[in-house]
């Protein structure tokens, strides 16, 4: 049962969570205010902790045990949503929200803004369907403009954290501002600590309070400008979204690491979205991407549309992965319909390495769909669904015995008998990660009567660890960061084993490849990682 919510005045992996998150409810938080935190702290004296690798806090990292029988995918941390200019603003944001679910489970909210200029949020952990299952919390925020956001939990001792569930809302001295962020700042760590020398107060581990506290300490006027200057600071991938009394403001970094596109409804009322799909499910028609350094202006109180420059010009780097995983097939991302893209990875990776004594080719649900289709009608084979995922599962917690946690992935992956028995299946996914899934697929398929299993990826090998929105493993938990590909065949047990090339994948693209984040295949990082640095912490306590 939901706990109930707390007013206050201040600011695709299936995973074993830690005992202590197993028995915990939903919780939710609605926030009313929030005081300005950044309080100057004079004479305060520091002194240098011993450096400490990059915090989970920034890109978590929370796989599992090898032996979770859940997913070994990389997993999208976020997504942002926004409308303003309609009455029913956050009913809106919720529904948007509810189709973003994909690009984050553990938590979500929505800040509004009144007609009387108050902004108020209600955040909570779990689905967004679990947030707002009592019907009075979105009752709470009236208003025709509100912003959203879903997110995966940072990773640490504690579990999730609702305090790091965005949209954050902060007062400062010109009123409140509320933001909603999807990426992920590599400078984080250097900027809170010259934030924390000169007296900011942070609450949370997120990065994204960092921006929140750029802003609060420009000296530049009006908003627009603060923004601009914030950002001018920060490096690495975000589009954000911002949420005053009068204004929304949507913003993306220079790069356009992640996705972030500007819809209308039929009644003039402007909508943001991570992805399209969410703007089709509210008869909200697309009309452009956010371009890359651009912030657009929304004012609610005559609906007026202007757009900025945010910094200079940088080339443009996209992240591929949208198109292999992460978007859901009926969005449109960086100008490209995905499933066409994924169908297009399927031929490519059939010219590729073909399978020529297959007899069906199969998808690992969901993802893996069209890069099946596309494989199967290039190479002439029988397309079938040989794999059916159940998404009501849940998590598996117990499993004390190899033989249960084998039967435990049996309640995620169901094999199709009459599809596989005797044949030589060609079994498409988008990609490896660890390698444990896939050697549990491989298994299934075998018991299932299988006479060959042809495993074969829609993507080059990972082997590069994200510093820009996504959540993968350290680089020494990447399988093909440690061994070949005959190596990796050999450990997840198929047959032959096929990944799609990244000259293959840049040549679906064609010049736009110059244009791709592909760091995660080729280590080439568009944004170079700063050093770490020494923590700084008080030399006397309070």
């Amino acid at each position: 049962m939901a706990a109930a919510p707390t007013t206050t005045a201040s600011s695709r992996l299936l995973l074993r969570p830690r005992a202590a998150a197993a028995t915990s409810p939903t919780h939710h938080h609605i926030r009313r205010h929030a005081t300005p935190s950044l309080l100057p702290l004079r004479h305060r004296a520091v002194r240098a902790a011993p450096v400490r690798a990059w915090p989970d806090s920034v890109t978590p990292f929370n796989f599992g045990d090898d032996d979770d029988g859940g997913d070994d995918h990389p997993r999208e941390e976020c997504g942002v949503f926004g409308v303003v200019g309609d009455p029913e603003a956050s009913s809106l944001c919720y529904l948007g929200l509810q189709k973003l679910q994909h690009r984050g489970e553990e938590g979500a909210g929505i800040c509004a803004a009144g007609d009387d200029g108050e902004l108020k949020s209600v955040t909570g952990l779990g689905l967004v369907g679990d947030v707002f299952r009592d019907k009075a919390r979105l009752e709470s925020l009236p208003g025709q403009a509100a912003i959203g956001h879903v997110r995966y939990s940072t990773s640490g001792p504690e579990g999730p954290n609702l305090k790091n569930v965005q949209p954050f809302l902060a007062g400062y001295r010109f009123g409140q501002l509320a933001v909603a962020h999807n990426g992920n700042l590599v400078n984080y760590k250097p900027l809170r600590n010259k934030l924390e020398t000169q007296g900011s107060i942070f609450n949370n581990s997120s990065d994204t309070e960092v921006i929140l506290h750029l802003i609060a300490t420009s000296l530049s006027r009006p908003l627009l400008a603060r923004i601009c200057d914030a950002c001018e600071r920060l490096a690495g991938a975000y589009s954000l979204l911002f949420l005053t009394a009068d204004k929304l403001f949507a913003v993306r970094d220079p790069f356009g690491f992640r996705p972030l596109v500007m819809g209308r409804r039929p009644n003039g009322a402007v909508v943001f979205s991570s992805e399209t799909c969410a703007l089709d499910l509210i008869d909200a028609v697309y009309e452009r991407e956010v371009a890359p350094g651009e912030v657009i202006v929304v004012d609610r109180r005559d609906m007026s549309v202007s757009s900025a420059c945010l910094v200079p010009h940088r080339p443009r780097k996209s992240c591929v992965f949208e198109h292999i995983y992460f978007a859901l097939p009926n969005s449109i991302v960086f100008g490209h319909a995905v499933h066409e893209r994924r169908t297009a990875y399927g031929r490519a990776l059939a010219e590729e390495s073909p399978a020529p004594t297959a007899d069906v080719v199969i998808p690992v649900p969901d993802s893996g769909f069209y890069a099946a289709l596309g494989f199967a009608q290039a190479s002439g084979l029988e397309f079938q669904q040989g794999l059916i995922r159940s998404h009501y599962t849940g998590r598996s917690f117990i499993q004390p015995t190899q033989a249960i946690r084998d039967l435990a992935v049996k309640l995620k992956l169901a094999p199709v008998r009459g599809v596989i028995e005797g044949k030589s299946v060609v079994v498409v996914d988008d990609s490896i990660v660890r390698g444990t899934t896939s050697s549990k697929i491989v298994r299934l398929l075998r018991d299932a009567g299988a006479r060959e299993v042809h495993m074969r990826i829609s993507s080059p090998p990972v082997v590069g660890r994200c510093h820009y929105g996504i959540d993968t493993p350290s680089e020494k938990e990447l399988i093909s960061n440690k061994m070949d590909i005959e190596g990796v065949r050999k450990m997840i047990g198929c047959d032959s084993l096929g990944f799609l090339s990244i000259d293959k994948l840049h040549s679906i693209y064609g010049e736009e490849a110059n244009e791709l984040c592909d760091a995660c295949f080729t280590r080439n990082y568009p944004v170079p990682l700063p050093e770490p640095v020494p923590e700084l912490v008080s030399s006397f306590e309070d």
